[in-house]
C-alpha cells in the first residue's frame, strides 16, 4: 500500500507514514500491493470547507472520503498515456481527515488518540473500497468489519464502546 500524505495542520502529534500505510493496508479488502491513496491531514477550516461543498453540511467532519473514478476516455491517445502513467498502480482515492477533531474527539471518548487515528484511516479506506454505512444492513456490516480490523492490531471496537457509553 502507497500513501501519499500531505500535512495541512498545525497539529503537532500525528501519527507517521509507516502506521497510516500499515492502516491503510488492513483495510485494504483484495490483496493489492500496489493500491495507493493520498492522505490529508487538515484542521478544521478546511475540513469544515470541504464538508460544505461536498456534503453539504456547514461543520467541521473527522473524515471525508473521495474514491477515485477512472475516467472514460475510450481509445484516445490520453486513454493511452494516462495508462502508461500509471502503470499497475489503482489509485483508490483520496482521504481528508482534520486532525483538530481527531484529537477532541479521541479526549471526548476516552480513546487513544492513535487508536482513533487508526479507526478512521480503515474506515476511511473501506469507504473508497465501496463500502458505507447509510442504510442500517450495510452499516452493520462495515462496522463488524472494523471491530475485526481494529481487533486485529489490539484496538477495542468503537462500536461496542459507544453503546456501552
Amino acid at each position: 500500500m502507497i500513501v501519499d500524505l500531505q500535512i495541512a495542520s498545525e497539529t503537532k502529534a500525528l501519527p507517521s507514514l509507516a502506521q497510516l500505510e500499515q492502516w491503510a493496508q488492513l483495510a485494504l479488502q483484495t490483496p493489492d500491493a500496489k493500491a495507493e491513496i493520498t492522505i490529508r491531514m487538515v484542521d478544521d477550516a478546511e475540513s469544515k470547507e470541504l464538508n460544505l461543498q461536498y456534503r453539504g453540511k456547514d461543520q467541521p467532519t473527522n473524515v471525508l472520503s473521495f474514491p477515485f473514478e477512472q475516467p472514460d476516455l475510450g481509445d484516445s491517445e490520453l486513454a493511452a498515456q494516462m495508462a502508461a502513467e500509471l502503470g499497475e498502480v489503482n489509485y483508490l482515492g483520496d482521504l481528508v481527515i482534520n486532525a483538530q477533531l481527531v484529537t477532541q474527539e479521541a479526549l471526548l471518548q476516552h480513546k487513544q488518540v492513535n487508536d482513533h487515528w487508526a479507526h478512521l484511516v480503515i474506515h476511511g479506506t473501506l469507504h473508497l473500497q465501496g463500502f458505507d454505512h447509510t442504510e442500517d444492513e450495510e452499516a452493520e456490516a462495515m462496522e463488524t468489519l472494523e471491530g475485526k480490523l481494529l481487533a486485529a492490531i489490539n484496538i477495542t471496537n468503537p462500536y461496542v464502546a459507544k453503546e456501552s457509553d
